[in-house]
């Protein structure tokens, strides 16, 4: 990877207090904290499974998500309902057919220690209520985590017929081809599989094969891979499957997928059953019986690590039985019923040459480190993040300094201390700007906040060529061949200076007084001016849910817009509540803003912006001139017919005999029930179990319905 590979290719706001535990943050601190991680996570998924080009990392990845999940944990009522918590991996590029996964390929949580595994058997414990009320044995599989591309094999009365990326664990890419080339997967399984297999695993390179394959790079003047995880995910996503078929890959097979018939009960008998299919499994994988085991085999593994044929970056947990993993079910984007528990991250010296201030989209003002290259757990790294002054301040960071750099826990590198005896003479410490260095409006910094942000607002260029660049980006409008450096060019030359200027700039490129044409710029000629154009007025229909997303507004990302557009149905009804709400005598007490807070995940934090946002009058202007171009269209529905509970309000309160009240409200969700926290005239029902409180009291005074735990038992089994 090339030395500025650490640094995102767009300004990413830096997360605040980065070395100050989760819970002695404020809440404004907090609030800024998780809306940098939602934005940096989201990033760094599409350059890993999307682009095959990590920028940092799986140590700092996790690292990521894990402070994320903390602050969640300590400020529900701040959590982002899109969440990356929510979500895996990135959407397909193109260049392969979309696959539709039958199961989705999800993702794991993470253990750092042995106390968050501690939690993790726990946790188990208390939502399956007989194991919390007994000495039932919850035996585990442990396998080592290999650093390599997840995969789905599927077979059609036992001859294979596809193979998948994971993509975004709900859709991937058709690599069947490039599959085809590996002799380690079998082209037929016997006569006693069941009609419909469909297997997960990795695709990796053996370290003597990587070495092997950039020396041959090298000596045919090619570039070489930065690891062996890159290496195995460029061969096999080539359209070429002649150069998968030239590259030495191989793969372990570990979960099963969509399957006809009952194979196995448990996942030891499933990993035996896969090898005598012919699937190639980890000989390292081990049934271990309790905690102490588990925790065992991680040390012993982890001695191992060096000398193993294959990189790895953890051990994998999985509860045994598949009945207790059934019932355990998902939270998030993970199994609650299997976790990775991560190898610690490496660390290096090296000098910092000077500190630069980036501004953001939201007009955060972000100092990064700009450092002498130095290699750290085999990626180069030349820049790393400094969050905010009081980072600097606190670590008292100054230019020209020796300092230990680590790459964990932030999307770019991150400065753990100064190496103070090596501090040059003349050193003296660094003063952050007051002015933004974009605009020269005023950088201020409010009461309890970390943050100093630009008072521009969207006369401050760089944050209005932030904005476009969302507006523009895969999940909002998706504008093929309007990349980000595109619109830092357009919008210097004037072109675009809002988004509604996409969808007149057809019209005022073809105009008889413009004098210079996009035709007439450099790199462009007259297809690829059709091909934009057509690809704009392609956008012209849009669903409700990416155009909010694409408005660009603080802590509504995908999943939030989607929430908004089932509850409101279209925009204008939305902006006529967010208007209503804004101007109330008592806006608190207003029936629009009730209605507000009252979507599940939405929050006060949440519901603050998206006022500030519809009450700005230049934004006022925008959406006005947006919708004379545009046709939202309302949200498709999620349809379940086979449930009762399908897009049901429920509400849980009280203690249940049966079920823990996790285990019940997973339960409900996976029947396609919204599960609120809160009861409001728009709940459909209230569950009540043993000592209920005011959940069950405002129930009857609203009228909405109440039942008893077999009640509702007896109702989703109908």
């Amino acid at each position: 990877m090339p030395a500025s590979a650490a640094t995102p290719p767009f300004t990413i706001e830096a997360m605040p207090s980065q070395d100050l535990p989760p819970e002695r943050l404020s809440s404004a601190q907090a609030r800024e904290a998780m809306t940098w991680l939602v934005s940096a996570i989201a990033h760094h998924d599409i350059c890993y499974h999307q682009q095959d080009q990590p920028e940092l990392s799986d140590a700092d990845y996790d690292a990521l998500r894990q402070r994320l999940q903390a602050l969640e944990a300590l400020y529900p009522e701040l959590t982002q309902a899109d969440t990356p918590s929510l979500s895996v991996g990135a959407v397909p590029a193109t260049g392969f057919a979309k696959v539709k996964h039958r199961k989705p390929m999800l993702s794991l949580g993470n253990a750092f220690g042995a106390e968050d595994v501690h939690d993790f058997i726990t946790g188990i414990r208390r939502f399956l209520k007989e194991l919390a009320e007994s000495d039932l044995a919850l035996t585990m599989v442990a396998e080592p985590k290999i650093d390599g591309l997840s995969v789905s094999l599927r077979y059609e009365n036992r001859q294979f017929v596809q193979g998948a990326t994971r993509g975004d664990g709900q859709e991937g890419e058709d690599i069947t081809r490039n599959l085809m080339t590996l002799p380690d997967i079998p082209r037929q399984l016997p006569k006693d599989a069941p009609d419909i297999v469909e297997v997960r695993g990795e695709v990796f390179m053996r370290k003597r094969d990587f070495a092997a394959l950039n020396e041959q790079q090298q000596e045919a003047g090619k570039a070489v891979f930065a690891n062996p995880r890159n290496a195995a995910a460029g061969s096999l996503r080539q359209l070429d499957p002649s150069i998968t078929a030239s590259r030495p890959l191989t793969l372990f097979l570990y979960s099963p997928g969509e399957i006809s018939q009952t194979v196995a009960e448990t996942h030891w008998d499933f990993l035996q059953t896969l090898a005598a299919w012919g699937f190639p499994t980890n000989p390292l994988s081990k049934h271990c019986q309790d905690l102490e085991d588990l925790l065992a085999y991680y040390q012993d593994i982890e001695r191992q690590r060096a000398d193993l044929a294959y990189d790895i970056d953890g051990i994998v947990y999985k509860v045994n039985r598949y009945d207790f993993q059934d019932r355990l079910g998902f939270v998030s984007r993970a199994p609650r019923w299997a976790i990775a528990h991560k190898f610690p991250a490496e660390k290096a010296e090296t000098t910092l040459k000077n500190i630069t201030i980036q501004v953001g989209r939201t007009g955060a003002l972000t100092p990064v480190a700009n450092l002498e290259p130095v290699t750290v757990g085999g990626v180069v790294v030349s820049r790393a993040t400094l969050h905010n002054e009081d980072e600097i301040q606190r670590k008292d960071i100054r230019e020209g300094d020796r300092v230990l750099l680590q790459r964990a826990g932030d999307v770019i590198p991150q400065i753990v201390s100064v190496l103070t005896e090596h501090r040059p003479a003349e050193s003296q410490p660094f003063a952050f700007p007051h002015i933004c260095p974009e605009c020269g409006s005023q950088a201020l910094r409010p009461e309890g906040d970390a943050i100093r942000r630009c008072s521009g607002g969207l006369i401050c260029p760089a944050q209005a060529v932030e904005r476009l660049k969302h507006f523009v980006s895969r999940h909002a409008f998706d504008i093929e061949g309007l990349g980000e450096k595109h619109i830092t060019a357009f919008f210097k030359d004037g072109i675009l200076q809002d988004p509604a200027d996409l969808f007149t700039w057809a019209e005022r490129d073809q105009a008889k007084d413009n004098l210079t044409p996009l035709s007439a710029r450099e790199g462009w000629g007259k297809q690829s001016v059709k091909n934009l154009f057509n690809a704009i007025d392609a956008r012209r229909s849009l669903s409700l849910d990416r155009f909010i997303y694409a408005l660009g507004i603080r802590q509504i990302g995908q999943s939030t817009a989607k929430l908004l557009a089932r509850h409101y149905g279209d925009f204008q009804t939305l902006r006529l509540a967010m208007d209503h709400a804004s101007q109330a005598e008592n806006r608190d007490d207003s029936p629009d803003y009730q209605d507000l807070i009252a979507i599940d995940q939405v929050g006060p934090a949440m519901a603050q912006d998206l006022l500030d946002f519809f009450s700005e009058a230049h934004n006022k202007t925008v959406l006005d001139k947006l919708q004379r171009h545009l046709t939202l269209l309302p949200l498709e529905e999620i349809k379940d017919e086979g449930s009762p509970v399908a897009g049901k309000i429920v509400v849980f309160t009280g203690t249940f005999e049966t079920l823990s009240r996790s285990e019940a409200k997973a339960k409900a969700e996976s029947l396609g029930a919204k599960v609120s926290g809160s009861v409001s005239k728009k709940t459909d029902y209230v569950i009540i179990g043993a000592d209920a409180g005011s959940k069950a009291k405002k129930a009857a005074e609203l009228g909405v319905q109440t039942l008893t735990e077999q009640d509702w038992l007896s109702f989703i089994a109908q």
